[in-house]
């Protein structure tokens, strides 16, 4: 892979280009698209892990996107400086910077409501769905789309095809911000191409054409039918998303009470070693916790961020041959590399199986199947030009113009309903699927 193409500023769809602005590159207006729509506005009422109304101070997506896209522009922008020689004329490090922090703004807006629960949720809905003949009218690789249900590739779908110009470019990002964001540069036939992590796809059959046409423009190698290799600059935007959340993680388990600090404090010390801030030796045992770590934190994701930058540069021919294996947190120097396998194993281990998002996570699956089981079977009753029930059709009444239309394919009908489904905020989606039982809110 070359720089001069990974780096397109061509734009996804049609009459896309828009003349050049005095102080605002193309990927700033990446940038601009992603923070300004819809998609990512619901951010902010979707679940990161803990439920989202619990404590004022837990992170929800929109708070760990934006704390991502803070640590991808650092990351991008230290690479760009390193790697400055081998770069286009036109591109600066400024640019780097802000490909990779679009990219990471952008790497959760297709979750659906309720984390990776309600991911799950969905795949095991569909499983049940299959069983019932559901499925039976889709092809093999449209049933896969929804039984392995991937918030990556709803989100590709959301950003070329739902948001803005509807299937029409969606935001029409340049194709070096689409590459960046797509971890997963393949269809639900490769989902375990990485090998350790299941269910993991980032193209829809819808978006196939799409995907085929921004590698193409890229210059991304194909490795098999339907699977390119990863843009480098991927890699740094995973990497900001694994010190992110390996860490704030850990902050949101101090704030439910699920961690003692001196735990917290001990893995982030063994990082940071002799580099204390000043501000931090001259905390008292009358200064909160929150202001220790909210300081301690600042300096790990310094460190975590020069290794990240370090190791990419490191690895800069394998990444352009396509060919670096795992991520790049497994490349990073041994502290680096241990604050964030050690910051997991303690989120898995105490944060994880807490008893509040246990309960958040089994609301998930009842809340979804009360919505999947009202639109599917909605869409289902009409397909074929069939005429659907009162109950149905007033169902299909509240997706507005993004009703399925009877002519349509099943497969693009469900597809409309995920959409719509997948779109929803925590809260919306829970007083939806309350009203559709008859048990609306007290006034």
């Amino acid at each position: 892979m070359h720089w001069d193409s990974l780096l397109s500023r061509e734009r996804l769809g049609k009459a896309a280009q828009s003349p050049e602005e005095l102080g605002r590159s193309p990927f700033h207006k990446d940038h601009d698209r992603v923070i300004f729509s819809g998609a990512f506005r619901r951010l902010g009422r979707k679940t990161q892990v803990h439920p989202v109304s619990s404590n004022d101070h837990i992170h929800t997506r929109l708070t760990h996107s934006l704390e991502v896209g803070c640590v991808g522009r650092s990351l991008g922008m230290r690479v760009g400086e390193r790697l400055r020689d081998t770069l286009p004329e036109w591109c600066s490090p400024a640019d780097l910077g802000v490909i990779v922090q679009s990219a990471c703004l952008a790497h959760d807006i297709g979750n659906p409501p309720f984390g990776h629960s309600g991911e799950d949720a969905i795949r095991h809905w569909f499983g049940q769905a299959l069983q019932r003949g559901w499925l039976d009218d889709l092809s093999e690789a449209e049933r896969a789309d929804f039984l392995s249900f991937e918030g990556n590739a709803q989100g590709l779908r959301v950003l070329t095809q739902l948001e803005y110009h509807q299937f029409d470019g969606g935001m029409r990002l340049t194709y070096a911000t689409l590459g960046s964001y797509l971890k997963y540069p393949w269809t639900a036939r490769h989902a375990d191409a990485l090998g350790y992590k299941k269910h993991k796809f980032g193209c829809y059959q819808s978006e196939l054409p799409l995907l085929q046409q921004i590698a193409r423009q890229l210059g991304l190698p194909q490795l098999e039918e339907q699977r390119w290799a990863r843009h480098p600059l991927v890699y740094l935007m995973e990497a900001a998303d694994d010190i992110c959340y390996g860490l704030i993680d850990l902050e949101d388990g101090l704030e439910m009470e699920l961690l003692d600090y001196s735990e917290v404090e001990a893995l982030l010390l063994d990082l940071v070693g002799d580099d204390l801030p000043q501000t931090y030796r001259q905390l008292g045992p009358q200064d909160s916790r929150r202001r220790k770590l909210a300081i301690l934190r600042g300096k790990a994701i310094e460190h975590l961020s020069n290794a990240a930058a370090d190791a990419f540069v490191a690895q800069q021919h394998a990444l352009l041959a396509g060919q670096l294996s795992g991520d790049l947190v497994e490349h990073l120097h041994g502290p680096a590399k241990r604050c964030v396998q050690q910051a997991k194993c303690l989120a898995r281990e105490k944060i994880f199986h807490d008893k509040r998002k246990t309960l958040h996570e089994i609301g998930a699956y009842t809340t979804l199947e009360i919505l999947l089981n009202a639109f599917c079977g909605a869409a289902l009753e009409q397909h074929g030009g069939h005429s659907p029930s009162f109950k149905n059709r007033r169902i299909l009444d509240l997706l507005g113009h993004n009703a399925p239309d009877p002519s349509w394919s099943l497969y693009q009908s469900f597809q409309r309903v995920i959409d719509f489904i997948g779109g929803m905020t925590d809260s919306y989606a829970t007083e939806m699927a309350r009203e559709m039982t008859g048990r609306s809110s007290p006034v």
